[in-house]
């Protein structure tokens, strides 16, 4: 079971970034994906979440209407486009596998490595 994050680098504020998550090794039609962030001295924070299976989409109120979660079945791929992007979303970003929807760190069981993602002028 593997999950690799990548697309992260240095946008300006404003600007968009689109990330990542290539899974491999297990079937994802029963689980849910997410995006986490955690930034220096911080907490993992929640972003994103797909239930694979029926595509129901879950975001916090801090990127909602900036951030989407979207997948390709084909690719075994899940994506997260960043539109609008702040200063305050600089942190390193993971994509996490789950038996289902939730949106603490522990409700995942598999994580990739983490892309960095710097917002800044």
């Amino acid at each position: 079971v593997q999950l690799q994050a990548f697309g992260g680098g240095l946008v300006q504020p404003g600007g968009s970034l689109r990330l990542s998550c290539t899974t491999s090794g297990f079937t994802l039609d029963f689980f849910a994906i997410a995006w986490f962030r955690q930034a220096p001295g911080k907490e993992r924070e929640f972003v994103a979440a797909i239930r694979w299976s029926s595509g129901r989409r879950y975001y916090p109120d801090s990127v909602k209407g900036r951030f989407t979660i979207s997948r390709d079945n084909a690719k075994n791929t899940v994506y997260l486009q960043m539109n609008n992007l702040k200063p305050e979303d600089t942190a390193v970003y993971y994509c996490a596998r789950g038996p289902r929807y939730g949106t603490r760190p522990d409700d995942y069981v598999y994580w990739g490595q983490g892309t960095q993602v710097t917002v800044s002028s």
